[in-house]
């Protein structure tokens, strides 16, 4: 089967289309025909060395990707009797995990890892969903607000900043979030109630707003202790890229790896199920193809991307 993957850690010219072996399904496993990949941050990592702690033992190629939107062709002894050749679906791929990732035309994952596609919606905006929406999920759930609570969200333009907003809108959260002034319509179209202007001041900013400080705050820009003061006293603060703090007045800092939520089917469906629902918007930035992989990873370094880049393995 082709793939792209990488032997040497890099930059994005490392991508190289590959031959690989047709993979198969073993016990509790599925095989999708990938027919699209979307591009994330974390596969950059991947590329340039960064989860390089993740991989020890593994031999390259390397095959990045954690989204993927195909056809089920391949069941494996005892898989989860909900899934059915044939059958359209969404994944999530562990690129660490013995199969690889999900730039491939096929990949085996576990079954509990695999859920039906949102209906109505192509395999290119399919394959946008479930890394960025459990991503944001899983902050949210990190926070454990109450009903009616504020939480603020730090990157609110971005894919995972987008559905941290409209999750949390969904949750019946108020939303305080941060968006450049271009960005400022998309930001209140995900459904933000106040949005204040990105950048190092973001803090004081959503003080402006909140005097007290936000009982709850989602860092998908990273921006770590500078995020720290708008955080109310006790408050948790949910941080994406492992950053556990410090942080002052009894704030909680709570690191989200998405990973914990990759078997989570019942997690997984639901998203689904809300991107159906429209509660949930799906943003495709451009369709490449394969081939031109590191096309894509030049253009999600150079920022400004809004929605995902998707790789077309059709």
């Amino acid at each position: 089967m082709k793939a792209i993957g990488l032997h040497d850690f890099g930059g994005p010219e490392v991508l190289r289309a590959l031959e690989l072996p047709e993979p198969q399904a073993g016990p509790g496993e599925v095989r999708i025909r990938v027919h699209a990949a979307s591009v994330n941050p974390t596969d950059v990592l991947l590329r340039t060395g960064g989860h390089a702690v993740r991989m020890t033992g593994r031999q390259p190629p390397f095959v990045p990707g954690m989204d993927a939107a195909g056809v089920i062709d391949q069941l494996g002894p005892g898989a989860d009797g909900r899934l059915a050749v044939g059958q359209r679906v969404v994944a999530m791929v562990l690129f660490s995990g013995p199969h690889g990732g999900a730039y491939a035309e096929q990949v085996v994952v576990p079954a509990a890892s695999v859920v039906p596609a949102p209906e109505g919606v192509d395999f290119p905006a399919a394959s946008t969903l479930l890394m960025n929406a459990m991503t944001a999920r899983l902050a949210l759930d990190a926070l454990a607000l109450p009903h009616d609570a504020t939480v603020a969200v730090t990157g609110a333009a971005g894919a995972v900043g987008g559905y941290a907003v409209e999750l949390a809108k969904a949750d019946g959260l108020t939303v305080i979030a941060d968006a450049a002034p271009h960005d400022t319509g998309r930001v209140r179209g995900f459904g933000a109630d106040h949005v204040v202007e990105r950048g190092p001041d973001v803090a004081a900013r959503i003080r402006a707003l909140a005097p007290h400080g936000v009982p709850g705050l989602v860092d998908v820009s990273t921006q770590t202790s500078e995020t720290v003061p708008a955080v109310a006293d006790g408050g948790t603060l949910a941080e994406l890229r492992g950053w556990s703090g410090p942080a002052e007045r009894g704030v909680r800092v709570r690191p989200v790896m998405v990973t914990d939520g990759i078997t989570d089917t019942e997690g997984l469906n639901t998203l689904c199920r809300q991107a159906e629902e429209s509660t949930l918007t799906l943003h495709v930035a451009e369709v490449l193809p394969a081939d031109d992989a590191a096309k894509a990873h030049r253009m999600l370094e150079a920022g400004g991307v809004r929605g995902r880049l998707v790789l077309d393995f059709s």
